[in-house]
């Protein structure tokens, strides 16, 4: 196989790992190719092409990462990963670890690591990847990678809720969470909400987006149930998908624009968090994006009272 063959057949796992480690698909992106650049540039061929690829697309994400800590120190208000619609990579032998480790919520608490460790966890937790192969990407000695490794995974346990693993279950919960959303229907939100649940949004400063988060059934459910029949009457409509192997959805506006995505996290049988994403910055990958603040005009418009 040719070098660009080799690494289109890789590129899938790559963009995989850096997302995983960066939570952002254009800077993800953006490390695939830095990769392929290095890879190009070699006159050798390695042993191995995977463990090669793999280890310098991990490097450029620690480089990245480090940089990108800073800017997410100053980020107005929530910071959220870029909504994935669907992973690139897929291993059947790994898929509970895939899933789990790509949701919002898995995320958010490797968003709590160092950047060694997240990529340590990544590497071996995640893809299975072995401590000579971790220990080559990382530059870290392997008895050093085991001890990251056992960091992170007591960080990643102490904080991680475990999702319901009836996929079905889910999506009929999320199919009449989003029923009762559409219809404004507060009693139904309610009973599908889990008494300590949470409506987070990231709008970066750039986007309308709540003062602080909601939390609470009885309030997520008044403000779920005021804001869509509002939002419809200026022609904003969603659209049901799995958003980072949760349920969720993309809402659009009257030209089919994307407004913003919304994404659930489900635990024994109820909604434990509503997280959005407003931040024009992190949708652009999704399609074209609306323009929120006169969305959100209109719809200041459309609630005051007829005269």
């Amino acid at each position: 196989m040719s070098k660009v063959e080799d690494f289109e057949e890789l590129r899938p796992l790559l963009f995989s790992i850096a997302y995983r480690i960066l939570g952002s698909v254009g800077e993800a992106e953006d490390a695939v190719q830095e990769t392929w650049l290095r890879f190009d540039a070699s006159s050798t061929r390695p042993v191995s092409t995977k463990a090669f690829l793999s280890a310098a697309v991990t490097r450029v994400s620690i480089d990245v990462l480090r940089s990108a800590r800073v800017r997410r120190e100053e980020y107005v208000g929530p910071w959220f990963p870029e909504p994935l619609l669907s992973d690139p990579y897929e291993d059947p032998a790994r898929s509970a670890e895939l899933a789990d480790s790509v949701s919002m919520a898995a995320l958010l608490l490797l968003e709590r690591l160092s950047p060694l460790e997240r990529s340590v966890f990544v590497l071996r937790e995640v893809f299975g990847f072995g401590f000579g192969d971790v220990a080559e990407a990382v530059g870290r000695s392997e008895a050093a990678c085991r001890q990251l490794v056992v960091r992170a995974r007591q960080h990643m346990e102490a904080g991680r809720p475990r999702f319901a693993a009836d996929r079905g279950a889910r999506q009929e919960l999320a199919r009449r969470f989003f029923d009762a959303m559409k219809d404004g229907d507060v009693g139904a939100l309610r009973e599908l909400l889990a008494a300590d649940a949470q409506l987070v949004g990231d709008g970066g400063g750039r986007a309308p987006q709540l003062a602080r988060a909601v939390v609470g059934a009885e309030n997520v459910a008044r403000v779920l149930g005021a804001v869509f029949p509002l939002l419809s009457r200026v022609d904003v409509t969603f659209e049901p998908r799995e958003v980072n192997g949760q349920p969720g959805a993309i809402f659009h506006d009257r030209d089919g624009r994307v407004l913003h995505t919304l994404v659930l996290d489900v635990l024994d049988g109820r909604v434990q968090a509503v997280r959005t994403v407003l931040n024009p910055d992190k949708l652009g990958h999704l399609g074209p994006v609306a323009d929120a603040w006169a969305v959100h005009r209109e719809v200041q418009r459309a609630r005051r009272p007829v005269d």
